[in-house]
């Protein structure tokens, strides 16, 4: 391609042309054009790129990894062992401990940390200025949700997956058909929690005001989930709030996924629970999406 300059009779004017082959185009309807071209972008490239992101940022933090998933093994041991005596489940056989009735809520409480305290990377990217070169981009604003929360949740599993080694020292036996229920519940619970998480942080612009948020909402959730004790031995209106509870049915999913129809797989069917931790992923997944095509790039940054 090469470009030609024609002048006009008295020489004043110049009007530089595109020049092919076969015809001829202005230089500045070429710009104008290229400006107002929509720039197609698909979905999962942008999306698989911040996940990505997400992975390699939390492994470059070894203190981050360690201490998520730290803190909820020895909160697990020393609950679990200090009330393994003391406590007895409904239904529980001989033989089966606090600690092992404890292990699928510290399982859960690992989901809960790992894949909540991801989505501070949020504020981080805004205060970064990443958050806005991402929303101005043409990337859709659903892949910016979708690789964030899937980050998030393939965390929180690796995470969750290491602690779910120790399931055999408790007495919770695991096959290959349970592995794989197992995983397939802890993507689910925690790509909700995540979904959940990116709510909350997309509005803050502290991660000050975002402990504070999840201390005051998402403890007592996971509180008030199954995990200390059960539906059954509640008062009647912790009961009602553990069965309006989301995380209750994530966590009668896990035990589901864990025990099949053994003692400690919990009151709520199989079906419900999948239903209902469905139903909260996918709302706080497609709320999620919402929220970021509501608010441009100026109110996000």
């Amino acid at each position: 391609m090469l470009i030609k300059t024609d002048f006009g009779e008295r020489g004043s004017k110049i009007q530089p042309r595109l020049k092919t082959s076969s015809f001829e185009i202005p230089a500045d309807e070429v710009a104008t054009q290229a400006i107002a071209a929509p720039v197609h972008t698909s979905l999962w490239l942008p999306a698989v790129s911040l996940w990505w992101r997400e992975l390699i940022r939390f492994f470059r933090q070894p203190s981050r990894w360690i201490g998520v998933l730290l803190s909820p093994v020895v909160f697990w041991l020393f609950i679990g062992a200090g009330l393994n005596r003391s406590f007895r489940a409904t239904g529980l056989p001989d033989g089966h401990g606090y600690l092992e009735y404890l292990f699928p809520g510290t399982l859960v409480l690992i989901l809960l940390f790992t894949s909540i305290f991801c989505m501070m990377s949020v504020i981080e990217d805004r205060r970064e200025g990443f958050l806005r070169a991402v929303l101005v981009s043409p990337a859709p604003r659903a892949s910016l949700a979708l690789g964030k929360i899937i980050g998030g949740a393939t965390l929180a599993v690796l995470q969750g997956t290491l602690f779910l080694l120790l399931a055999p020292a408790v007495g919770v036996p695991l096959g290959l058909m349970r592995w794989a229920a197992a995983l397939g519940a802890m993507f689910l619970i925690a790509f909700g929690l995540t979904a959940l998480g990116f709510l909350i942080a997309w509005r803050l612009d502290s991660t000050h005001g975002f402990h504070a948020l999840v201390n005051l909402l998402l403890v007592p959730m996971w509180l008030m989930s199954g995990a200390l004790f059960p539906v059954s031995g509640a008062s009647a209106w912790v009961a009602w709030a553990m069965r309006l509870n989301p995380l209750t049915y994530g966590l009668a999913l896990l035990r589901r996924a864990l025990y099949q129809h053994g003692p400690n797989s919990g009151d709520t069917s199989l079906w419900a629970a999948l239903v209902v931790m469905m139903a909260f992923s996918g709302a706080a997944f497609f709320a999620g999406i919402w929220l970021a095509n509501r608010r441009d790039a100026r109110s996000a940054a």
